[in-house]
């Protein structure tokens, strides 16, 4: 008798010998309103919330047609070089049938979902929750914001034919290289990765030539993944003709 009070049934979990320290109910749990609120933030709840990221993502990008999704710095103000390269990316890939799908911010992802919508192109924006207000740009046509990074990125690879990389921080480099991971490692296929802006990432190539596929750890063929170029033109041209699709 005592063994068959030591054992405690949670649903589908079996806890034994003192491992279960409450003494009320799930179902009392979640019909008390009184108590503390720190129960949102439990693991268990976060499981949940995670859930529903994965389920409205899923929900709103559904019926997205084909796709290119471009990173860069969210600091890149509107008169310099770099947003007005993405501005006419953007407007050249919605010319090309590609919806435009950026971080939504400011900087880069605002020219990238400007120059898709005044292309009449379908611009979209996926928002992430940070520590400082940065809010979706006002050229995004379909905007979800996230509390997780890693779901978003699922939505970013999931619903991309592939990817078009300005000059950005750390932000913009984690992007690039987990695209650089899922495509050397097979997770995903015809995924063309373009970096734009020779200048800017010709000391990261050079790194990765130099040190990494010297030293042996990358491929040489692995310096095949990455097209960089300044033409917005061959940009679109790389991810047509790998995509299989035509201009």
């Amino acid at each position: 008798m005592d063994e068959e009070k030591a054992v405690k049934h949670k649903g589908p979990v079996v806890l034994r010998r003192g491992r279960n320290s409450e003494s009320t109910t799930s179902d009392q749990r979640l019909l008390d309103q009184r108590g503390p609120g720190n129960w949102i933030h439990s693991d268990t709840w976060r499981v949940l919330r995670i859930q529903s990221e994965f389920v409205e993502g899923f929900g709103a990008l559904a019926e997205v047609p084909k796709a290119v999704t471009v990173f860069g710095s969210a600091r890149t103000p509107r008169d310099h070089v770099d947003y007005q390269r993405s501005r006419e990316l953007g407007t050249a890939l919605a010319e090309a049938g590609f919806a435009v799908i950026t971080g939504g911010g400011p900087g880069v992802m605002e020219g990238a979902n400007r120059g898709a919508s005044s292309a009449d192109g379908f611009s979209i924006g996926l928002g992430i929750e940070l520590p400082f207000e940065q809010g979706l740009n006002d050229w995004v046509d379909l905007g979800i914001n996230f509390r997780y990074f890693f779901v978003r990125k699922t939505m970013f690879v999931k619903y991309s034919q592939a990817f078009v990389c300005l000059p950005g921080g750390f932000g913009t480099l984690d992007e690039l290289f987990e695209a650089l991971t899922l495509v050397q490692t097979g997770k995903v296929t015809k995924f063309p990765i373009v970096l734009l802006g020779t200048e800017f990432w010709s000391g990261l190539l050079d790194w990765i030539k130099d040190t990494l596929v010297t030293e042996g750890k990358v491929s040489p063929a692995d310096l095949e993944l990455i097209h960089c170029t300044d033409s917005v033109e061959e940009a679109v041209r790389i991810v047509t003709s790998t995509t299989g699709e035509s201009l």
